[in-house]
């Protein structure tokens, strides 16, 4: 990517990973599909199952070679995230609730105003935090311990 391109990548993405989405533009124009893969620095998604191109592997070691059918990405201007409750590509805009918290809202011409739900995929973490206490890992007892009292003042440090 050139100096150019890289100064045009999107800020604030509205389409996240898991997000149905319907293809505008292209040989696949008018096809749905779920967002694979977001790939930010080149402004670009992967939908699964769409925009199929041919890929000529070379044979290496441990694995064949051939051709192979692969998604390939295609730029974000070119998806539209589906609303739940029309069916039909809306733009995304973001509202509060009344208790304060931020969600999608489909807007645009045609679009319910509905509130379009984060996808349940984001929660699941892509490598799980480990859980088995290593080397470098403070011990629980020092970690509870008190180490200040604020009634008395103690534990400060001397300025």
């Amino acid at each position: 990517m050139g100096w150019k391109a890289a100064q045009k990548l999107i800020q604030k993405w509205k389409i996240l990973r898991g997000d149905n989405v319907m293809i505008i533009r292209g040989k696949d124009k008018g096809e749905t599909g779920f967002v694979k893969r977001v790939v930010r620095s080149q402004n670009r998604v992967i939908v699964e199952g769409k925009n199929l191109v041919k890929k000529h592997i070379k044979q290496g070691q441990g694995h064949e070679g051939g051709i192979f059918t692969v998604e390939a990405p295609l730029h974000v201007s070119n998806v539209q995230v589906l609303d739940p409750q029309t069916g039909k590509p809306c733009k995304i805009g973001y509202a509060y609730m009344e208790d304060g918290t931020k969600v999608r809202v489909a807007r645009g011409v045609g679009a319910s105003g509905s509130i379009i739900p984060r996808p349940e995929i984001l929660k699941i973490r892509a490598t799980p935090r480990p859980n088995m206490v290593g080397s470098k890992d403070t011990p629980m007892d020092l970690v509870m311990e008190k180490t200040y009292d604020a009634k008395f003042g103690k534990g400060m440090p001397e300025l």
